[in-house]
């Protein structure tokens, strides 16, 4: 093993055998002889020649301990020019990118400022402006997604986008119904972003679908079919869409996502949707709220006649009021 070159690594961390084997350097004396160093010493011996904490002497038959002041001083030296080198590059990053941003800035957008609500009818489109918008959100983001699963496509889409921007500082919190509990693409997306900082929560009622950006600019639907949306830009309108998102999200349930508990059983459904038809929800109601197809309503409630033996819809509902009470 030959001695340190003077170039630091990047982790300058002293593990534990490393650590072990620089205090047995030391206590023997300060040096040991090469052919003293045991093989399961070895790994511990090179990280060590990669600090600085010990060095070959002439010959190769020795190594010897340095002061881990030396050590200290020369490591401090050597991040503080590190870090001046950081800083110069942090500073030129501006200019390296300048011509994009004025490129990027330059693209042909709808008029901004205040009071504006821009109603877009394209699917695309409405991808494409709020890709944008996440990708320009700098502190918090909000969204309540009412209704049953998301693609999982736009889940993948969404993490890839989410988790930066947590990681970069930012805030996000995001409203279910309590049935997205049943669907594996976005528990596995709620187990990702959690551990960064997200905050996602149920709520079992009906809310308003919407995305809101630090606070600015606002999305909602601009039709039953969600085939067009609005983009709202008023101080005002966008501040009551807050307060009824933070409404909702006092109400709303947390869950231990990842957990055991964080996943209803099919019984659950089926139970909520009892609950739905004694409170006098049509079947294309409770599909509607739940984010289920009416076939599979349909599936559920055909259990639930079959367990109490109700004859008709009408019955039905009339024999699960009569078992709440």
């Amino acid at each position: 093993m030959q001695a340190d070159s003077g170039a630091l690594p990047e982790d300058l961390g002293l593990d534990a055998d490393a650590r072990e084997l620089y205090l047995t350097i030391v206590g023997q004396g300060g040096w040991v002889k090469a052919e003293e160093v045991r093989p399961a010493d070895a790994p511990a011996l090179t990280r060590l020649l990669a600090l600085g904490l010990v060095r070959g002497l002439p010959g190769g038959s020795f190594y010897s301990a340095v002061s881990p002041r030396a050590f200290a001083a020369r490591a401090g030296a050597a991040l503080r020019a590190r870090s001046a080198r950081l800083l110069r590059q942090a500073d030129e990053i501006p200019f390296r990118f300048d011509e994009l941003a004025q490129a990027y800035d330059a693209a042909p957008r709808p008029p901004a400022g205040t009071g504006v609500v821009d109603t877009v009818q394209d699917r695309d489109s409405i991808r494409h402006r709020i890709a944008q918008l996440v990708a320009d959100a700098r502190t918090e983001i909000l969204t309540a997604q009412p209704g049953g699963n998301r693609p999982a496509d736009h889940l993948a889409w969404a993490l890839s986008q989410d988790v930066p921007f947590l990681r970069a500082g930012g805030a996000l919190r995001t409203l279910y119904q309590p049935i997205a509990r049943t669907d594996p693409a976005t528990i596995a997306y709620a187990v990702a972003v959690t551990p960064y900082g997200a905050r996602i929560r149920v709520l079992d009622e009906d809310f308003q679908r919407m995305l809101i950006f630090d606070r600015a600019v606002a999305v909602i639907p601009a039709s039953a079919d969600m085939g067009s949306a609005a983009f709202v830009e008023d101080p005002t309108a966008v501040e009551l869409l807050v307060e009824v998102f933070e409404r909702d999200w006092r109400r709303a349930e947390r869950v231990p996502w990842g957990s055991a508990d964080a996943v209803p059983d099919e019984g659950a459904v089926t139970a909520r949707i009892g609950r739905l038809l004694a409170g006098g929800h049509s079947r294309r109601a409770i599909a509607g709220r739940l984010g289920l197809s009416e076939r599979t309503v349909a599936g559920h409630i055909a259990r639930l006649r079959a367990e109490v033996e109700a004859e008709t819809l009408f019955q039905l509902g009339w024999l699960l009021r009569a078992r709440r009470r």
